[in-house]
Formats: C-alpha cells, sequence, structure tokens
C-alpha cells in the first residue's frame, strides 16, 4: 500500500496490551469537483469569513468555537476545555466486546479506515489481534474519539490488514415509521417466480468491473472542452412505456436480461408465459358455448311442438270445439284445413 498520510495516532487498547497504531483513510472519493464562477467574466467566487459585528475578514486564528443557545445566545467554547472532558478514549481504540459480524446492522456503517502498526514493536501485539479476529471469525467493537467527539467502530480482518469502520451510535438510526406501503397488498406466487427467475437472469457481478460511467462522460466533456473540441452529444435513452401489468413488466425484464447476455428464451420460460396468461382475469374465456345449446334447444322444443299443433290439422275432426282449441294454438299458416271438412260433409 502507498504511503498516506495518517489522520489520528493513538493506541488499540486489548485488555492490557496496548498496540500502537496510525488511521489512515481506507476510502477516497473520485469525484469530480467544481468551482463557481461569475458566468459574466469567469471570474472565481470564493467565500470569505467575516465578523458581522465588524463588519471586517477575519483570519483564522481569530475564528474559535461557540454553541449557540436557544435564543441565540453564543456561548464560547475553547479547545482547552474539550480538553479536560473526561474522554478516556481521547488517544485509545478501546475494545468494549467481540460479536459475531452478523450482529453488526449495516445500516450502522459510517466511514471506514485502515489500522496501520506504528513502529516495530507494534508488530507483534498488532499480528496477535489480527489473527485471533480471523480465528474467532468474530468483530470487535470499540471505542474510540475523533474529531472532537466519542465515536463507536468496528474492527474486522481485511486480507492481512485490520480495518475499521465507524458505527453510529444505536440512538441515531431512525425507526422506519411510516415509510413502508400503507396498503394492504397480496404478492402471487406467479409473480414470485418470475422476480426469481429475473434475479437469476441478472446473475452475480465481480464489483472490481463496475465503474463510474458518469466521472468518466464528465471527464471526457472537461478534456474536450480543455482542448477547444465541441464534447460528444450522447443521445438520451427514450423514455419506457409505461407498464401497469406487473406481469408483464417481470416477464419483459426477464427477456430483455437474457438478451443482454446473449441468451435466448427458454421453453420453460415460454411454457411459464402461457400459464401466466391463462390465469390472467382478462383471458378468462367467454361461456358462449352454453348460450349457443341452450338456444339450440330452445329451437327443438318450438319445432316440436309446431309438429303437435299442425298434426291435427292434417286430419279432419267432426268436433267443432276442439278443433277450435287447436286452431288457436297453431300458426295463422294452416287456416286452408278448415275448408276441407264442409266440402266432404256436402257430397
Amino acid at each position: 500500500m502507498r504511503q498516506v498520510r495518517s489522520i489520528w495516532n493513538g493506541a488499540i487498547s486489548f485488555g492490557l496490551v496496548s498496540i500502537p497504531i496510525k488511521l489512515v483513510n481506507a476510502t477516497e472519493s473520485h469525484s469530480v469537483s467544481f468551482r463557481q464562477i461569475h458566468t459574466e467574466d469567469g471570474g472565481r467566487i470564493r467565500y470569505r469569513k467575516v465578523c458581522e459585528l465588524e463588519d471586517r475578514e477575519v483570519a483564522q486564528a481569530e475564528i474559535g468555537k461557540a454553541y449557540e443557545d436557544a435564543d441565540g445566545t453564543m456561548i464560547p467554547i475553547t479547545d482547552e476545555d474539550l480538553a479536560q472532558l473526561p474522554i478516556p478514549t481521547a488517544k485509545t481504540i478501546e475494545i468494549v466486546a467481540f460479536v459475531p459480524a452478523d450482529r453488526i446492522d449495516p445500516l450502522q456503517m459510517d466511514a471506514a479506515y485502515y489500522l496501520s502498526a506504528n513502529g516495530v514493536p507494534a508488530a507483534k501485539p498488532y499480528t496477535l489481534l489480527r489473527e485471533a479476529l480471523k480465528r474467532s471469525q468474530k468483530v470487535a467493537i470499540a471505542k474510540y474519539a475523533l474529531r472532537g467527539r466519542e465515536r463507536l467502530g468496528m474492527l474486522r480482518v481485511v486480507d492481512d490488514v485490520i480495518a475499521m469502520h465507524g458505527l453510529l451510535w444505536p440512538d441515531e438510526i431512525r425507526v422506519p415509521e411510516g415509510v413502508a406501503p400503507d396498503t394492504n397488498v397480496t404478492v402471487r406466487d406467479k409473480e414470485l417466480d418470475l422476480a426469481d427467475a429475473l434475479m437469476d437472469t441478472l446473475g452475480e457481478v465481480d464489483l472490481a468491473d463496475l465503474h463510474d460511467d458518469y466521472r468518466e462522460a464528465v471527464e471526457e466533456m472537461i478534456t474536450a472542452k480543455a482542448s477547444g473540441e465541441q464534447p460528444a452529444t450522447t443521445p438520451s435513452p427514450a423514455p419506457g412505456a409505461k407498464v401497469l401489468d406487473l406481469m408483464a413488466a417481470l416477464e419483459k425484464s426477464v427477456r430483455e436480461a437474457k438478451e443482454s447476455r446473449g441468451e435466448e428464451p427458454e421453453a420453460r420460460e415460454t411454457q411459464t408465459k402461457a400459464e401466466v396468461r391463462r390465469i390472467s382475469p382478462r383471458a378468462t374465456p367467454k361461456q358462449t358455448p352454453g348460450k349457443k345449446s341452450t338456444s339450440t334447444a330452445t329451437k327443438k322444443t318450438t319445432t316440436a311442438k309446431k309438429s303437435q299443433s299442425e298434426s291435427p290439422a292434417k286430419k279432419p275432426t267432426r268436433t267443432t270445439k276442439k278443433t277450435t282449441a287447436t286452431k288457436s294454438t297453431a300458426t295463422a299458416k294452416k287456416t286452408p284445413a278448415k275448408k276441407a271438412t264442409p266440402r266432404k260433409r256436402s257430397a
């Protein structure tokens, strides 16, 4: 590891064992920083520290600390006041317990540091603590003071180095009240199956392969403008259509993820889509066959009635009352049957 300036010197208190260490930042920011300028002439905009009472700029040596009371009163606090406070961890990382790593909520994670052994005598106890942490598969919980306040930390092994993560105090973690959806939502098994399929399709990734595309684009733009060239414009992606059907969105996501990896949809995926469409409320088949059978039966019944009502008209009858009743039930087209009876009588 290249030499990095330490930000804190002290010792790890491991029972009666003291390990001199140096605290080094384990992370660094690669984001591109900008300056504020006057757009008319390009002049730098600077912030100057001005005393409100004297209306003049003051030097850093003249600036101190103060606590602002509720009524606006300033209570001066000096470095001597802070140095006299009973903070045993002012120059010591005091280990208070060893716990399994899964006991630490990731929400508590803060800044990360490397602990470097400070001097040759620190090498042996440093290695002892490192190997003890490895074998126990636990992390150390410690207290330490940095930048004027006491903090909580977690020590763990990274490669052959002891790293320390700053932790937020438990009362600094907000309760997630009112954050989750307040409506009752039912998730179907088919939706979970498609979500699992999408997770499997996306698969895993080597975090070392991930990089900041936006920062690279900013750097390319700055390089182009510095050389007097016109920065290349990247067309913004077309906004996708809003998908209201969750199942359709999941299916499309799985399909696009497979296509991006050069894979083709499997037969099982096609079968799953067919099953999803069958259970969809919109795909419920209409009950038209039942209506057709009912109308056919009705037609058959009507035809049978007509044949029954027509058959008495074919045979001549001498009973006038029965003939009249039958004729009223039959259709009007059978009226010529009435004329056949008187003709036979006259003969």
